[in-house]
């Protein structure tokens, strides 16, 4: 595998070695020896999510702001455009954000760390979406950051309003939100 930096230290975009020929492909979507080793992480997964939406759902800014989860998403089937915030007021990068594309077709994988927040947007007819957490799901610590906040200025890939969840239309401003130390 490949293991990319990205603009937001600790956030990492993993690049699979994928074997294909006439009849498909193979790649291994984790091994904990090679990403201890190669990505200098070592987590320990709890929890696996599989969600499925369909084109134009923007789902996020989550995290939570106890039990912070870390996780290592990826898509199987469409195209997404992935956006992470850093939420660690200690951090040179708070506030900041990167984006990138993860694809079934392309096989990126994305790091995220706890202390981030994390969302996405379907741009192909639908997505699925899987994601490996290091924590378990608790809703009462359970947070959201508006997706259009004007002080983040993330450049979504949008030509029409987004689909969102009524939870997530009632995500704050960053500036409003509980963050991480």
């Amino acid at each position: 595998m490949k293991v990319n930096e990205t603009a937001l230290p600790g956030v990492l975009l993993i690049e699979p070695r994928v074997y294909g020929d006439e009849r498909g492909f193979f790649y291994e979507s984790y091994n904990e020896r090679d990403f201890q080793s190669q990505a200098g992480v070592r987590p320990c997964f709890v929890q696996d999510n599989h969600s499925r939406s369909a084109r134009n759902v923007l789902r996020g800014l989550h995290y939570q702001i106890q039990k912070a989860q870390g996780k290592l998403v990826r898509v199987i089937v469409g195209e997404v455009y992935d956006v992470v915030v850093d939420l660690r007021r200690s951090s040179a990068h708070f506030g900041k954000w990167m984006g990138d594309t993860l694809s079934g077709e392309n096989k990126k994988i994305l790091w995220v760390p706890p202390g981030f927040a994390h969302g996405f947007f379907v741009m192909s007819e639908y997505a699925e979406f899987l994601y490996k957490t290091t924590d378990y799901w608790v809703p009462e610590f359970e947070r959201c950051i508006i997706w259009n906040d004007p002080d983040l200025a993330i450049d979504w890939p949008l030509k029409t309003e987004p689909i969102v969840s009524e939870k997530d239309r009632r995500g704050v401003r960053l500036r409003e939100a509980e963050v991480f130390p």
